[in-house]
């Protein structure tokens, strides 16, 4: 049964003028009524037609990504690619659509807010990037509102992001873990047995992905996971170099960093430079996701790409309805090892290599 604004008033015990007030922001309110009418709203799940709703359309013109951060690269370039995708022809504003991104921070609670802003305002589409956190509770709530989005009538794509069972959103994957067993394997394969590795946030679903790549290939490789050669920190250049420097402390004789990503992996170089080590020639260093300054680092940045643009443009068309979904609904896209100078034999191998 639908939910009424004389049915968010009867909860709050206040008047429909007043709830009217408090959705529109358009009038002076108590905060405390203002709290008792959103927490009525939230508990109804009452979702707020806008003006343009008011037609017989079930969606508007509004398309929602959201992003952890539209700074880094990683999310910028995905969301610029989504958001060149969603024009055309079915908007109801001269066949155009409003796209809208909405930066989370990284945090759930901005991620559920969102969502339920983007279901009140009946969003057309909504793209989710990057990976989830793992927390099941939360998890539970993002699931419970994108199925709430898609049986509204708004299409739901994840983009870089593992699928959600139960939700009929179309999840565009990328391989982390096989692109993190790569990486570790291209150093294994040059000698390397001393690996240091600089994971994300241990709550996120690509850290857990990409360090389980690693350790896939330690293991194939009988290496032994020291766990004293794992940190964990953000997706940041500061996070890498603080990660190496305490790597570096707990074990001076690392031959090899591996980072979360590229902007992980300039932090680490920075380190290494500081305590006077030469890469690769002392450490090598490796990345993630192939961002564009990778390849104008000095040495130009061992990594793993993503073709995260093109992920980004095809989210974007599946979202519009121009292009079909992948068969059932899920799609995994590989990530391609790009071997450049910052990763070398670690030198006492060079040394053994020569003198033989």
């Amino acid at each position: 049964m639908t939910v009424t604004l004389a049915d968010v008033a009867a909860r709050a015990q206040v008047s429909p003028a007043t709830v009217s007030r408090v959705l529109n922001g358009n009038y002076p309110v108590a905060a405390s009524t203002r709290e008792r009418v959103l927490k009525a709203v939230d508990e109804l799940d009452y979702v707020l037609n806008g003006p343009a709703s008011a037609l017989a359309a079930a969606t508007s013109d509004l398309v929602g990504i959201l992003v952890n951060d539209i700074a880094d690269p990683f999310f910028g370039i995905m969301a610029s690619a989504i958001q060149s995708e969603i024009g055309g022809p079915g908007g109801r504003a001269g066949g155009e659509r409003l796209a809208v991104v909405c930066n989370t921070g990284g945090s759930p609670d901005r991620e559920l807010t969102y969502l339920t802003l983007l279901q009140r305002q009946r969003a057309a589409a909504v793209v989710l990037t990057g990976g989830a956190v793992e927390d099941a509770p939360h998890a539970a709530a993002v699931s419970a509102k994108l199925r709430k989005l898609a049986d509204a009538g708004t299409h739901v794509v994840l983009c870089g992001r593992p699928p959600a069972p139960g939700t009929q959103a179309i999840a565009l994957a990328f391989d982390n873990r096989g692109g993190g067993r790569r990486l570790t394997e291209h150093l294994i394969a040059l000698g390397h047995r001393r690996l240091g590795y600089i994971a994300g946030p241990e709550e996120r679903t690509t850290t857990r992905h990409r360090l389980e790549g690693h350790r896939e290939a330690l293991a194939a490789a009988g290496i032994e996971d020291d766990p004293g050669r794992t940190v964990y920190g953000r997706y940041d250049r500061s996070s890498g170099h603080e990660g190496t420097l305490e790597l570096l402390r707990r074990d001076p004789s690392l031959t090899a960093v591996v980072a979360a990503n590229d902007s992980v992996a300039l932090g680490a170089c920075a380190a290494l430079r500081e305590s006077g080590l030469r890469i690769p020639q002392d450490v090598s260093v490796a990345g993630f996701d192939d961002l564009p300054f990778s390849v104008d680092t000095v040495p130009a940045l061992t990594t793993v790409r993503l073709p995260l643009a093109e992920a980004g443009a095809r989210a974007g068309r599946i979202a519009m309805g121009r292009e079909e979904p992948p068969p059932g609904g899920v799609a995994t896209i590989p990530g391609e090892l790009m071997v450049r100078g910052s990763t070398g034999a670690p030198r006492e191998s060079a040394e053994a290599s020569r003198g033989a």
